[in-house]
């Protein structure tokens, strides 16, 4: 019991170091969904640990109906958790997350089969994952991995790396260390500089035609 109320409380200082417009306490604990489920997992995943039955899947099933978000009591998640606007959000059973870890709106952990084995995602610690993201299937994300908003993650990402679009594609790893921030959609887009790249090159070619056409005699 005086673990899990640890892991409570470093959750709550999470939501003050993860979101600015976090003011005082008494409106985090009374008007923050994200937090209040969060708050119902650790319940339910205490009584699961303690072999309690049916009592940690109805938390999680009455958590669900008022906060929007669904974690599996059996998932193991790490201290200073936090759920941003939280709506949408999914957890599987199986998932296993670190330390420090942020989850935007509309992430899920989910699982491709239906084997009984592990089957949803195991994330490291200061990992964000942006919104509308989804992780799924039996991978790993190491550690200080940024997920961008939308991204579909398939296969396992190592640590220190940027991984967005569909199916999810690395953009940056073993450079400066990635820390955990709000700033998830400043992510660079290799599609879109390949673009501006061949609209360049377009110009520089236009250009060269004008001059070829100028220089000669009418």
């Amino acid at each position: 019991m005086k673990k899990m109320l640890e892991k409570i409380r470093s959750d709550f200082d999470a939501v003050f170091e993860m979101d600015p417009a976090a003011t005082s306490k008494l409106e985090v604990i009374l008007t923050y969904s994200g937090f209040h489920a969060v708050l119902a997992y650790r319940f339910a995943h205490w009584l699961h640990n303690h072999h309690v039955p049916f009592f940690p899947r109805a938390i999680s099933q009455l958590a669900k109906f008022l906060t929007g978000v669904e974690i599996h009591p059996a998932a193991k998640i790490g201290n200073r958790f936090f759920i941003d606007h939280g709506m949408g959000v999914v957890i599987g059973e199986t998932t296993e997350i670190g330390d420090n870890v942020t989850l935007y709106q509309g992430v899920t952990l989910g699982g491709t089969g239906k084997e009984h084995k592990k089957r949803h995602p195991t994330l490291g610690d200061n990992v964000v994952v942006g919104a509308g993201a989804k992780i799924l299937g039996s991978m790993t994300l190491g550690d200080n991995v940024k997920v961008g908003a939308n991204a579909v993650v398939l296969t396992p990402v190592p640590s220190n790396s940027t991984v967005i679009g569909v199916p999810g594609r690395i953009v940056k790893i073993e450079g400066e260390k990635v820390r955990s921030s709000l700033d998830h959609i400043h992510l660079p887009d290799p599609i879109m500089e390949r673009f501006q790249k061949m609209e360049k090159e377009i110009e520089e070619l236009k250009t060269k035609l004008k001059e070829k056409e100028s220089s000669e005699p009418s």
